[in-house]
């Protein structure tokens, strides 16, 4: 007999409405998603997975927009940054060989 009572006709106005708020928390997650995506598929472009584990040994040259070159060595966790300059050194030391420079290119170290 319950479906021959008759039903208020404004019941569905009485239900609380939707948070809008709520569809904004969501965009917030899947942007969080799209960030983290476009950050690991740039390490995967770049080769630089290597960058994050613990265990590999990599070095990078930079060249900076004034012309100065750094050479940034990764050893384990250790993380080395040298700059490199024009300036010619000079001091003592011993001769410890021959560097030749071959047609293709390559250079071929021999020691004395």
């Amino acid at each position: 007999m319950s479906f021959l009572k008759r039903r208020r006709r404004f019941d569905r106005y009485d239900e609380p409405l939707e948070d809008p708020i709520s569809g904004v928390a969501n965009l917030f997650d899947a942007s969080v998603v799209f960030i983290v995506s476009m950050m690991i598929a740039l390490f995967m472009a770049y080769n630089l997975l290597d960058l994050v584990n613990p265990k590999s040994e990599v070095t990078i040259t930079k060249k900076n927009a004034d012309g100065q070159m750094e050479i940034i060595t990764k050893i384990g966790k250790e993380i080395k940054v040298k700059k490199v300059t024009d300036k010619k050194l000079s001091g003592e030391g011993v001769r410890l060989g021959t560097a030749y420079q071959l047609k293709d290119g390559k250079v071929v170290y021999v020691p004395e």
